[in-house]
């Protein structure tokens, strides 16, 4: 077991006042930073990124870069809003929290004893899932199960999330082992709702946002306002998403993901939140948002992630173990812990950064869905604040881009995806139904003058003629942005159609088109 003092004391006396003289050292050369980061956006096609750096004792840095989107003037500024995505995940668990310092929760109350229509598929599960369970992705689920009902945009509400999760076939034991998810962050945001009495949003903008003064913070997407938010930009192809030109494309989220990936905010907007991290929950002026027990709490790994052999000349980034605590990602770099997580959403990528022992927090908002291009910027950011040793963050950004992109290559004979040998078995008008799975709903395949179409009814974008693809298999070509292709299988007993299977089409499709998970059935 995690000694949770011993885990916040690392670093000596010695290497804390060292590590920030360093960092204040760095800080003042702030004409570094602003080349690290235009190097990089110029090496790696970024059209706006902004930063954030923060120290306790001075005033924040703040700077936007480049344009909010291409082919217009408008510049990124430190008030220009970006979708923070999976950064949401701190905000939910320092919210609960709060309610546990309170005394109205538990990080061990059963999560049926505020959420009695929670289900999962085992009833063991059920009986034991706590509320520290729902934020630290080791329940079992498989990988962004129960993302298709929130990306793309469409109809699900987070009801029906609740009650999807019982249909969803564990993918290993409970407490096991990790994969990320967001649905239960959902069911987490709906527990917070269930003890406070206040929805995500009012209690987020009450507890958080309002007493850290956070401006341009929103809880949710639908409550941007004004012309001051960054674009999206990203390759669509052809032949597959990633590749091709950058251009600007449409968001893909809802309201729906709140609690899970929803705040809006820019780099002026989250300097605060830094601050009070770095401070352990305490404000400049006195008084608190959360005790210092829970903010060991929530820095404390309670999944291991990742463990290997730890850095390499080729590789300094890597942790000897990585490991998920409530809402953060926990590792270290450069003999340092590091607090971290990532957010990622269509044409979005950001990073939030701690290195609590040094007293130092950044963040990187971009506009471009591009991880790697991001990781970029936020490792030479972090070097230069540690005065380590110079590294080509560059050159392994472009040489993982070039390697995913040879793996696609390998895959894609004349310029697109090659079907397999074989074909339907059936005439194409007996493909034709209505077809449900128990956790995300309808498919509609009707008979159309070319071939066969597929309607996602819940999802509106969703909507595609179907090209053979192997034997009674079809794949999709959905709208241009509008996400990852599939791969529908059709299952064939006795001449009739049984049952429907999917699979994405691209090898590299990001895990929350969760195709895999899908088990349609006919409707008679």
């Amino acid at each position: 077991m995690i000694d949770r003092r011993s885990a916040l004391a690392l670093c000596s006396s010695a290497a804390l006042l060292g590590g920030a003289k360093a960092a204040r050292a760095a800080l003042s050369d702030l004409a570094a930073i602003d080349r690290i980061v235009l190097d990089v956006m110029a090496a790696l096609e970024i059209p706006g990124a902004a930063v954030a750096v923060v120290t306790p004792g001075r005033a924040p840095y703040l700077k936007g870069y480049g344009v909010r989107a291409l082919g217009r003037p408008e510049p990124v500024d430190i008030h220009t809003q970006f979708a923070i995505a999976s950064n949401s995940k701190a905000f939910l668990s320092a919210c609960l929290a709060m309610l546990v310092d309170e005394g109205k929760l538990g990080w061990e109350d059963p999560v049926l004893g505020h959420l009695p229509e929670f289900q999962m598929q085992d009833a063991d599960v059920t009986a034991m899932m706590t509320v520290r369970d729902l934020l630290v992705h080791r329940s079992g689920l498989p990988l962004g199960a129960g993302d298709l009902m929130q990306f793309p945009s469409g109809d699900h509400t987070r009801e029906e999330l609740l009650h999807a999760l019982r249909y969803f076939k564990l993918a290993r034991g409970f407490r096991t082992g990790y994969a990320y998810d967001n649905i239960l962050y959902i069911v987490a945001g709906m527990l917070l709702e269930r003890v406070s009495g206040k929805s995500w949003d009012v209690f987020v903008t009450e507890r958080i946002f309002t007493p850290l003064a956070m401006a341009d913070a929103v809880s949710n997407p639908t409550l941007v306002r004004g012309a001051n938010h960054a674009a999206r930009h990203g390759r669509l192809g052809p032949p597959t998403r990633g590749f091709g030109p950058l251009e600007v494309i449409a968001p893909d989220e809802t309201a729906l993901v709140g609690p899970a990936g929803g705040i809006n905010v820019s780099v002026a907007g989250i300097a605060p939140w830094l601050q009070v991290q770095l401070a352990r929950g305490a404000l400049p002026g006195g008084g608190r948002l959360w005790s210092e027990a829970r903010a060991i709490d929530m820095w404390t790994p309670q999944t291991i992630t990742s463990s290997g052999p730890g850095p390499t000349p080729e590789a300094p980034e890597r942790s000897v173990i990585s490991g998920y605590a409530l809402g953060w990602g926990v590792s270290d770099y450069r003999g340092r812990r590091m607090i971290a997580h990532a957010g990622g959403l269509a044409g979005q990528v950001t990073r939030t950064t701690l290195l609590p022992d040094q007293g130092l927090a950044f963040v990187i908002y971009t506009n471009v869905e591009d991880a790697n291009a991001v990781s970029a910027l936020r490792y030479a950011i972090l070097d230069h604040l540690l005065d380590a040793p110079a590294y080509d963050w560059i050159g392994k950004a472009k040489a993982k881009a070039a390697d995913e992109k040879a793996q696609v290559s390998a895959l894609l004979g004349q310029g697109d995806f090659a079907p397999p040998p074989g074909g339907p078995s059936l005439a194409l008008d007996r493909y034709v139904g209505r077809y449900r799975d128990p956790w995300y709903g309808d498919i509609v395949v009707a008979r159309a003058a070319s071939g066969l179409r597929i309607d996602f009814t819940r999802t509106p974008v969703f909507k595609s003629r179907l090209e053979p693809f192997g034997p009674d298999a079809f794949r999709t070509r959905f709208p241009r942005g509008a996400g990852e292709d599939a791969v529908v299988q059709f299952k064939i007993e006795n001449s009739v159609v049984s049952g429907v299977a999917m699979r994405p089409l691209s090898p590299l499709a990001d895990f929350s088109f969760d195709f895999a998970d899908l088990d349609f059935k006919p409707v008679r």
